[in-house]
């Protein structure tokens, strides 16, 4: 069995000493501390994506390397997933179109370009509404889901970023992976 080499492009470090993550470049102090924490976790997740998964090819998007999930489900699933979340933060139930989205994010087929624009808009419009929320008691009672399970206006918030870095995460391995893949391909043609 091959073992490919990470690339260069692979192992290098998206955040320098002169460009620390989003959190420690002191931005967005005029926002409250549990949404700031939560925007810099949404503009780390943009970075990222950028960063490892820009250049794979649609192809690529949608494969599953040894059973792994596509990257551009976990794409797509950050997206429509803080749409969801901020809907329950913002007090409401999710429509039938959020319902529908929810049904089709692993299906394959979607164009690099789509998947990446789908991305940008829907954490641009998670900001903004982020921002909306901001000075919400984060001790608000909401509901979440059909059942309305117990949470508040600051857990669905935490969830925003934890999630979102879940899937960034799980989204850049599996990134790594496809481009020393691709790597180790092309250096055996």
């Amino acid at each position: 069995m091959i073992h490919p080499q990470p690339s260069a492009a692979a192992t290098a470090v998206t955040h320098t000493p002169a460009q620390p993550e989003p959190w420690l470049r002191g931005t967005l102090t005029e926002v409250p501390p549990v949404a700031r924490a939560v925007l810099h976790a949404l503009q780390l997740a943009q970075e990222d994506i950028a960063h490892w998964c820009g250049s794979l090819t649609t192809e690529e998007l949608h494969a599953t390397p040894f059973g792994l999930t596509p990257v551009a489900f976990h794409i797509r699933h950050i997206g429509r997933s803080l749409d969801r979340l901020l809907t329950y933060a913002e007090g409401h139930q999710l429509s039938v179109p959020q319902k529908a989205a929810l049904n089709v994010e692993l299906e394959p087929g979607a164009d690099a370009s789509l998947i990446f624009q789908e991305f940008s808009m829907a954490c641009e419009e998670a900001i903004l509404r982020i921002h909306a929320l901001a000075t919400t008691d984060p001790g608000q009672e909401r509901g979440v889901g059909r059942k309305a399970l117990p949470t508040t206006v600051g857990g669905l918030l935490v969830h925003c970023a934890d999630h979102t870095q879940r899937h960034t995460g799980q989204a850049v391995t599996t990134a790594k992976l496809l481009l020393a893949l691709r790597e180790a391909k092309s250096s055996h043609s």
